[in-house]
């Protein structure tokens, strides 16, 4: 009779369970009714519909909720459960993420960086997921190339400008006054303000995402040079992703996935669009002659050492070198 007992109240309680919505509460930095805002949006009632009656998706954007740590931090807590975030927020999550964003001159396509990144891509998912959360999808948000007040072309003419660095990466705040610059750690909320009171000079952003935050009015120079790719991840927490119901957990799933794919497609195609915006209401461009790429790329190069064992572990520092090498030679596999 126990056994019966409790096998009707284990029963009551998962129908119990089974009938409590779930409600999805998804924070990013992404400016409101921009192209990610709209992918996030497209991709919450697509799961809604299938997810059924009671579920929510709430999106969270223009750093609302804080920066990206602040939001890492919040969905430990359970305040949210779900973020579209730049490695600047997966690296709080497991540091391995690191090796695709935080590695200057690097990649020289996006052909390179995806090649890297599907073959890292499993370890990085089950890395997050002995942490307690579920990569949905990957993506990317554009080069990240140099916007300053004043005109500058060479790595030495930056060093006499204050220039934004990430809040919460005290390693590279540290590599960075090693090499004599002058950082100023901030959340990406604070970056205009900055910028407008003489706080900040140079601001490394997207072409996409400086037009978006108007970055183009107070530093009006831009240097056309592709420092680093912005690589993000939509992820959510286990305990959510384990309350959505298998067909909710499918539907999210490729919803996420073909947001993650629009959003990587038209921020790619929206670099030169949104330069010659730019320009078109004042943007100096410095372009890159081969010479001047080639001084910016020593200057990477000895970098490297420096980042190697501390932004980015020291053997997945060594793998990255390992694939893009295998890339360029033709031996893909």
């Amino acid at each position: 009779m126990r056994r019966i007992a409790f096998l009707l109240l284990s029963l009551a309680w998962a129908g119990s369970a089974a009938a409590d919505p779930v409600r999805i509460r998804l924070a990013s930095l992404v400016p409101k009714n921009s192209l990610y805002h709209r992918a996030l949006l497209e991709m919450g009632q697509t799961w809604q519909k299938v997810q059924g009656e009671g579920a929510t998706f709430t999106v969270f954007t223009d750093g609302a909720q804080g920066g990206e740590a602040d939001i890492v931090r919040r969905m430990r807590i359970g305040q949210l459960n779900a973020a579209l975030l730049s490695v600047v927020g997966l690296r709080d999550i497991d540091p391995s993420v690191s090796a695709l964003q935080s590695l200057p001159l690097m990649f020289r396509t996006w052909e390179e960086l995806d090649y890297v990144r599907e073959k890292l891509q499993p370890g990085l998912e089950q890395a997050f997921l002995s942490k307690g959360y579920v990569a949905l999808a990957w993506g990317d948000g554009g080069w990240v190339r140099f916007f300053s007040k004043d005109p500058a072309s060479h790595p030495d003419d930056y060093k006499r400008m204050k220039m934004f660095a990430w809040a919460g990466e005290p390693e590279q705040m540290e590599i960075m006054k090693g090499l004599g610059y002058q950082p100023v750690s901030l959340e990406t909320a604070d970056i205009l303000p900055a910028l407008q009171t003489g706080l900040i000079g140079v601001v490394p952003a997207t072409p996409f995402y400086a037009l978006a935050a108007q970055f183009n009015g107070p530093a009006p120079h831009m240097l056309e040079l592709n420092w680093a790719p912005i690589v993000g991840a939509l992820v959510i927490a286990k305990p959510a992703w384990d309350a959505m119901s298998p067909a909710g957990r499918e539907a999210l799933q490729a919803a996420a996935l073909k947001a993650a794919s629009d959003i990587r497609a038209k921020a790619r195609a929206d670099v030169n669009d949104s330069v010659a915006t730019m320009r078109a209401r004042g943007l100096q461009v410095t372009s890159l002659t081969p010479e001047l790429e080639q001084e910016w790329r020593r200057f990477a190069e000895a970098i490297y050492p420096k980042i190697r064992g501390k932004l980015v572990a020291a053997d997945t520092f060594d793998q990255v070198v390992r694939l893009l090498e295998q890339y360029r030679a033709g031996e893909k596999r």
